[in-house]
């Protein structure tokens, strides 16, 4: 079974949708220690990065001693923005810190619209077991005002104004800044991708 971690900051129903057309059953955990049972682990999210002040502590403790024994983690928008150190959204609050960086808000350039809310083409540069089948420019649905820097986990990456990573792969903890709930067969095929990973 594949964890579905609920602190109040994430369209819970929709990813459940996405994950049932992609062949898997999700569970909410009440509690970190459920989490000893996970095959895999998801952070959902929208909103401020403020809210994810809901996770520090035990609930960070238990996913960190999870993903550490090799179990998968898949960020969802403000789930990959978490897998960062921090954002400048919520300064005071920490990320995971698994991949190295901070979110900071997108620029308000050229005449375009923040937040970033529609569908936008991904670019590829790499491999990537997340992203098996997704082909350069496919289109998937972003809705975010802030983004996480390119690094070297960086699996795709898109531009707004500037470029961010859209996609992060480092082992076995994977992040998307786009919904692939809402990204139409795309979004199922990355969903499928990350069951995969859970099985492995």
């Amino acid at each position: 079974m594949i964890a579905l971690i609920d602190y109040g900051a994430g369209n819970l129903t929709s990813v459940r949708k996405g994950f049932a057309a992609a062949g898997a059953s999700l569970f909410t955990p009440t509690e970190p220690a459920d989490l000893g049972k996970a095959r895999g682990i998801v952070v959902p999210g929208v909103g401020n990065f403020a809210a994810t002040a809901a996770l520090e502590g035990a609930w960070t403790s238990a996913i960190r001693e999870t993903i550490d024994r090799g179990t998968p983690l898949l960020g969802i928008c403000l789930g990959l923005q978490w897998l960062f150190e921090g954002s400048d959204e919520a300064p005071d609050v920490r990320g995971l810190g698994a991949i190295p960086g901070k979110c900071t808000r997108l620029p308000q350039s050229g005449g375009l619209k923040v937040p970033h809310v529609g569908w936008n083409s991904l670019h590829v540069p790499r491999d990537s077991r997340l992203l098996q089948g997704v082909n350069e420019s496919t289109q998937v649905y972003f809705t975010h005002s802030y983004a996480a820097p390119v690094t070297a986990e960086a699996a795709a990456t898109c531009e707004h104004g500037a470029i961010f990573a859209a996609a992060v792969e480092t082992e076995h903890i994977f992040g998307v800044q786009f919904h692939p709930e809402k990204s139409s067969d795309a979004g199922i095929q990355i969903l499928r991708n990350f069951v995969a990973a859970t099985r492995v």
